[in-house]
């Protein structure tokens, strides 16, 4: 019998194969994954069809990732625990202890537990997903608007949404059955640093005794990349003799390729490669997932204002600076900043207005207005 083809991807350990698809006519790509684990031994699981299951070899690669991190259960041990204890009952209490077990690792998780302990539990802990209303989680929302922000109460529907995505995607219980609706957020808050706070930032990056840090900040500042895709970032997707960044799964969804200019080019070429495919990586080589503490050490050092954030200021910083300078135009920064659309862009507008004001101010001292000649009127 002759072996059905592997086909290769564009990401490490996943493949797929043509297969004939589910409940219809036509074939649909079956993608897997492969991976070692604790043990060394060579694993391939199947991880889901392209259309019956709407997978992707992006969503194939993650959950790869997880399987190789312990965050995800094979899809035959969600077999096997769903025959072993065929009567449990999937509250949201059971639920969230099963998420907290599999995320101990993740430092976030006691900011999300407290959320879920005062806010969510007390309301929705005995029930079910599937049970919940949609008139009784907006009823929630209000009541939450009434004592908490606007930006508190969407962390708390986030968390609540995540659940049942969590249990959805374990197979656990079916989720909620509507969109849970949240309050809109202003997100315009644009961050900024004067020459002078450039200055010294720049001095106490150079400074500080840890190099991972320093370079983190540094690629921050002059590629303008999202902490979690620095987080990402692999000696791999760094090609220094073509000059380009690749960004693997983006916020915006899509894989995406930047420009690696000159400033980065060179803090990357001095950067320590440790035992790790990660340029910046965490314990044991793995993928780092947090660095505030490092950070803000130098955020201090160089007296920055309490309410800059360390990171994302830098990427509000380097987007200013582009769109300042009157160089650069609203569609090239939406790219540079790998922004899934336009809208996400133009709060940098009113710099580069600004900017062509400026330089229109300048007829004034090139070209002075000639003085108005009076005349009188001879007509009688």
């Amino acid at each position: 019998m002759t072996a059905i083809k592997r086909n290769k991807t564009n990401y490490p350990g996943v493949f797929y194969r043509e297969g004939q698809r589910l409940g219809g006519r036509g074939t649909e790509k079956i993608y897997y994954i492969v991976f070692k684990d604790k043990n060394g031994k060579v694993i391939e699981e199947k991880a889901g069809r392209q259309y019956s299951d709407d997978m992707t070899p992006a969503r194939a690669s993650t959950i790869r990732s997880e399987r190789i991190e312990g965050k995800r259960l094979s899809r035959k041990e969600i077999r096997d625990q769903k025959q072993a204890i065929p009567e449990t009952v999937w509250t949201l209490d059971k639920i969230w202890e099963t998420y907290k077990a599999q995320k101990a690792d993740n430092k976030a998780v006691n900011v999300d537990d407290n959320r879920y302990l005062k806010h969510i539990k007390p309301i929705f802990g005995n029930k079910e997903l599937s049970s919940l209303l949609q008139q009784e989680v907006d009823k929630f929302r209000v009541n939450l608007s009434t004592f908490l922000k606007p930006q508190t109460v969407k962390h708390v529907l986030n968390l609540l949404t995540r659940i049942s995505s969590f249990a959805v995607q374990n197979n656990y219980c079916p989720g909620i059955s509507f969109k849970v609706s949240k309050p809109r957020v202003s997100n315009e808050r644009t961050e900024d640093l004067t020459p002078d706070q450039m200055t010294a930032l720049l001095s106490a990056i150079e400074t500080h005794p840890d190099i991972q840090s320093a370079n983190f900040m540094l690629l921050a500042l002059y590629t303008g990349m999202r902490k979690s895709e620095l987080f990402r970032l692999k000696w791999v997707d760094v090609d220094f003799d073509r000059g380009f960044i690749h960004i693997r799964n983006p916020k915006g969804g899509k894989d995406q390729i930047i420009p690696l200019n000159e400033n980065a080019k060179t803090v990357l070429k001095s950067h320590p490669k440790k035992d790790s495919e990660f340029i910046f990586p965490g314990k044991g080589g793995k993928q780092r997932v947090n660095i505030y503490k490092e950070v803000n050490k130098i955020k201090t050092a160089a007296g920055l204002p309490k309410e800059f954030r360390p990171l994302h200021g830098l990427r509000h910083t380097y987007a200013s600076i582009l769109a300042s300078s009157g160089q650069v135009d609203m569609y090239t920064l939406q790219k540079l900043l790998t922004h899934k659309s336009p809208q996400m862009t133009q709060r940098y507008a009113h710099l580069r207005d600004e900017t062509l004001k400026r330089a229109s101010d300048l007829i004034v001292d090139l070209m002075p207005m000639k003085k108005t000649v009076q005349t009188t009127d001879q007509t009688e």
